[in-house]
Formats: C-alpha cells, structure tokens, sequence
C-alpha cells in the first residue's frame, strides 16, 4: 500500500531579479491499496511525475509524507524502495549490457545474490514474454523491448508496490497491450499494489480501479471511474476528466 500524504514542493528558477518559484506541488493526498491500480491522472504540468519522484526518494518534498506499507519514505529511503518497484519515464537502461545483465545488476543493488537474481530475471522475463531479449544488448533495442527490460528490472526483487511514470509514452499498439496484460497479472495474479501516472484517458479507463486526479499540484477528485463520473454527470469519462482537471479554467479563474 502506498500512501501519500498533503505533498507540497516548489522549485527555484533563475537568478538575481529573474529568480522566482514555481509550484509543482501544493497539496497531493492520496491512497493505493494492494491488488488494485490506481490511475494518476492529469494534464501536463499538474505535478503527477514530481509525485512519484518523491514516492521513489528520488526528491524530498518540502511538506507532506509518503508511506509504503508503513515505511516513511523520507526517513527510511532503502527500506520503503525494498518494497517498491520504480519504472520512470526515463528508462536508464545500461545500453553495453544485455537484457539480463541489467536486471541481475538491479537485483544486486536490491541484495540479492548473483544466483537468484539470474533466476529471477528468467522468471520475470518469462512473465513478460521477453526470453528472447535476454542475452540481448540493450542498445538498438526497440521502445517496447525498452519498456519490457526496463520493468523486469523493476520487478527482479519482487516488490510488492509498483510504480509506472506514463509507461506507455513511445510504445506501439502491441506493446501497449503487452503492458497492459502484465499489469493486470500483477494485480489479480500477485496481489500487487500498482500505481500508474498517465494523461491517455483510454489507459485509464482499460485498467484502473481508482483513479487520483490532479491540477495544478492538487488533487482535485479521487475514486472509481463510476464515482468520478456520477460526480460530474458525465457518461463520456473525457468530458469527466476535463470537468475536474479543468474546473477553474472552464469557470474563467486564474489559477
């Protein structure tokens, strides 16, 4: 279970008279339970991915906590990432290393030995339909082929939470499905806690369970796809989102 508590976080641009503050977070609470994926939601800029760099101890926020079964990630980094595993939009793959040598190098850095982690890495590839990729280097590697080595990685320890920062960005139809399959497993096969960041309102309407909405560093509604659109009297779960995300723009507020 993750658990995100009132996130506020602002960063300084600029120098001398041009510095000023910008507000990436002011105000993010929010809770995602065990064999459930829970949808974080919103448009650019609404301060989706700053959260879950704070989630995965990436960042400190300068107000608010986040816990993951329990563990306060500020103050105990290396046990709450133990529980986590962390997909960024940034794929990080070491491109000289095959498909294996990167997920046993990740399950050495979680603990593991060299031996389970080789073991676990034909698992989770197994799982994600990859056994080809894996004596594989990694460059000239295809986005999907990316995204697949990236999340075996993830999952080599075998987290209980996972966290996906617009895991789709760059994949084709097929490898879209693939994810979205796999995610699917995790949660109604192994009772995982999934918590996915996205603006593709199809994404979210094929996989969550809750879906977190944020706007200008706020959350802003938090529930099922039924609850959000009951809420807003919308069947069409676009025109839910545009209400919600978009509420003070629609009104001719300033932000």
């Amino acid at each position: 279970m993750i658990e995100v508590r009132d996130l506020h976080k602002r960063f300084g641009s600029g120098r001398g008279a041009k510095a000023r503050e910008v507000v990436a977070l002011a105000g993010v609470s929010f809770s995602a339970g065990d064999a459930c994926i829970t949808g974080l939601l919103g448009p650019n800029g609404a301060g989706k991915t700053t959260t879950l760099r704070i989630a995965a101890a990436l960042i400190r926020p300068d107000a608010g906590t986040v816990h993951v079964d329990g563990i306060d990630v500020g103050a105990r980094p290396g046990a709450a990432l133990a529980r986590m595993g962390v997909l960024s939009d940034a794929r990080g793959l070491y491109p000289r290393l095959t498909a294996r040598e990167n997920i046993v190098y990740y399950g050495r850095l979680q603990g593991m030995s060299a031996a389970a982690a080789s073991a676990r890495a034909d698992a989770v590839a197994s799982m994600l339909e990859m056994q080809g990729l894996l004596d594989r280097r990694t460059d000239g590697f295809s986005q999907g082929e990316k995204m697949k080595t990236a999340l075996a990685r993830a999952l080599v320890h075998d987290p209980a939470n996972i966290v996906l920062d617009e895991p789709t960005n760059g994949l084709d139809v097929l490898a879209t499905r693939s994810l979205r399959e796999t995610l699917r497993r995790l949660r109604d096969d192994e009772g995982k806690c999934i918590v996915f960041s996205t603006h593709i309102m199809q994404e979210v309407e094929r996989l969550c369970d809750r879906v977190v909405v944020v706007s200008h560093g706020r959350t802003v509604a938090d529930g099922t796809l039924a609850e959000l659109r009951a809420a807003t009297g919308q069947d069409d779960f676009e025109e839910t989102f545009v209400q919600l995300a978009f509420a003070s723009e629609l009104r001719g507020e300033s932000k």
